[in-house]
């Protein structure tokens, strides 16, 4: 396999750690490809994988109009592709992390998920606790202490604001006390599949019932059978954790506005 021999490669070279990445809703996929896929995957042993659902936008990326969309599974069989590669994962040692993320045990990011400090970013999950990212390269996204910052979304532009001695960023948000919260409940539900909404709110000394009472689609959510609520306290039920983007776009204030 010539993945294999890469990897092989790499490490006897010295690249010390590999991470993969694996991808479902393909067209033509199965379930069992998926998991002969995964079991590939784990045959190289990567320090980490991330398991990402294949988006078909075709009136965004061109050449994805090639791809027949009466090849592509549904949503029902979707959600049976990440569960199966996920199950294969976890029987292989690795552990869930978050939504989309495996490492095995001792790995610095299922450490900090057991002890409350993982963190998740524009690029995926993370133990480095620092409240400042910077992006560099065409559209990278950067966080600092007053909010969010994108740089150049295309190449050559990036790249003229760079050869001129300028910043390459094109747009930012400044973040208000009502972001600062609904961002701290977003990421603890990504990282945790949990969130402490009183707790949150009271670090930032803002009343809780201003989030959970003007949230409807909480109350269809449990109902669904999807999270429980308990005085505030938010729990995605682990059989539906590849649905926790639905609970954390019940915070998002932006969505509407899309």
């Amino acid at each position: 396999m010539q993945t294999a021999a890469a990897v092989e490669n790499l490490r006897r070279h010295g690249v010390g750690h590999i991470n993969s990445d694996l991808i479902f809703g393909l067209s033509k996929q199965t379930v069992q490809s998926c998991i002969q896929t995964a079991m590939a995957a784990v045959a190289m042993r990567p320090n980490r994988l991330a398991v990402f659902g294949y988006a078909h936008i075709p009136s965004v990326i061109k050449n994805q109009r090639l791809i027949e969309q009466a090849g592509l599974p549904d949503g029902d069989l979707r959600a049976e592709q990440a569960a199966a590669v996920a199950e294969t994962l976890v029987g292989a040692g690795y552990r869930e992390i978050g939504l989309d993320h495996f490492a095995p045990p001792d790995d610095e990011l299922a450490l900090a998920q057991k002890t409350g400090r993982l963190r998740r970013n524009s690029l995926g999950y993370s133990a480095d606790t620092c409240k400042t990212v910077i992006g560099f390269g065409a559209s990278a996204i950067g966080r600092v202490r007053e909010g969010y910052v994108q740089n150049e979304v295309t190449r050559d532009s990036y790249a003229r604001h760079i050869a001129s001695g300028r910043l390459a960023t094109s747009k930012g948000h400044r973040l208000t006390d009502d972001d600062r919260v609904r961002a701290a409940i977003i990421e603890r539900l990504m990282c945790d599949l949990e969130a402490d909404v009183p707790t949150i709110c009271a670090a930032h000394e803002i009343e809780p019932a201003r989030f959970l009472d003007s949230v409807e689609s909480l109350v269809t959510l449990a109902e669904e059978g999807i999270l429980d609520v308990e005085n505030g306290f938010i729990r995605v039920r682990p059989e539906h954790r590849f649905v926790v983007r639905a609970v954390a776009a019940a915070f998002d204030a932006f969505l509407a506005n899309r």
